[in-house]
């Protein structure tokens, strides 16, 4: 006797695209990186070490928080730290960078984080600077 085979339903048929297209899909992209807290230091030479606490959902290689940017508030970059690695299990994760310098007259600065896919971050963070 001839097996019969079973002909799929609609709802079957639904199930199976839905879940083909989550695959297809991937894992859920990575946000933009936020720089959720700051910390500055006066060094005793006129320049800062900058400490920036980042969030960002790393997924791996392709796309994490890459680095961030010490910024005047008139937007010129001051200072920039490389992060030459994803840090898809380490979040949020604080970095720090030495030997910023601020020019006189500035008293705070804005710290920005940067990711290899959306490029600056919008979540940025001023930072009013101890000895200012």
């Amino acid at each position: 006797m001839p097996r019969c085979r079973r002909i799929p339903s609609l709802r079957g048929l639904a199930a199976c695209a839905v879940l083909g297209f989550a695959v297809a899909a991937g894992p859920a992209a990575a946000d933009e990186p936020r720089v959720i807290q700051a910390e500055a230091s006066p060094n005793g030479d006129g320049t800062y070490t900058v400490s920036a606490t980042i969030r960002h959902g790393d997924t791996g290689w392709d796309h994490y928080a890459d680095g961030f940017d010490i910024l005047a508030p008139d937007g010129t970059v001051l200072s920039r730290r490389v992060l030459y690695h994803p840090h898809v299990d380490e979040q949020p994760f604080t970095r720090s960078t030495g030997g910023v310098k601020v020019p006189a007259g500035v008293a705070s600065v804005i710290v920005r984080a940067h990711d290899k896919v959306h490029g600056d971050g919008k979540g940025t963070f001023t930072l009013k600077l101890p000895d200012r």
